[in-house]
């Protein structure tokens, strides 16, 4: 199955909800602010939005602010997670997912990379077994 992406109109790029993420995000101070465009890559959302935090106490509390402003616009979310732990908060907005992140988490995890469509680097792989204690297997035998 081919699926073909059209680019909408610059006014219609960013939606009542996206503009209203973002502006969330930049009261609270987010850093690192990332909106993705995900419709040609998944079906589940359209819009990833990618945003750090300087400490668990933040991420928890921009996450907060992001599910306020949009309950008051009248977005119902339809969850949020990790909130307890406060390293990575994932809001559900329907048509939007807003990751809220440690900075050390949002690096080991790499989620531009997984959906920008970018090259994905290849991980090393090394071998489990060193070659001195393959050697001493085929002695033994």
């Amino acid at each position: 199955m081919i699926t073909r992406t059209r680019l909408r109109p610059k006014e219609e790029r960013a939606s009542p909800l996206q503009t209203l993420v973002t502006a969330a995000l930049d009261d609270m101070k987010a850093a690192n602010v990332r909106v993705l465009d995900v419709r040609g890559l998944t079906d589940i959302v359209d819009t990833m939005v990618i945003a750090s935090g300087n400490s668990d106490r933040h991420v928890r509390s921009i996450a907060e602010r992001v599910v306020e402003k949009a309950k008051a616009a009248g977005f119902r979310p339809l969850g949020t997670e990790g909130a307890r732990d406060g390293e990575w908060v994932l809001v559900d907005l329907q048509d939007i997912l807003v990751h809220v992140m440690l900075p050390r988490v949002r690096e080991f995890y790499g989620l531009e990379r997984l959906w920008d469509g970018g090259p994905l680097q290849a991980a090393v792989v090394t071998p489990a077994v060193s070659r001195a204690a393959a050697r001493r297997r085929r002695t033994a035998r």
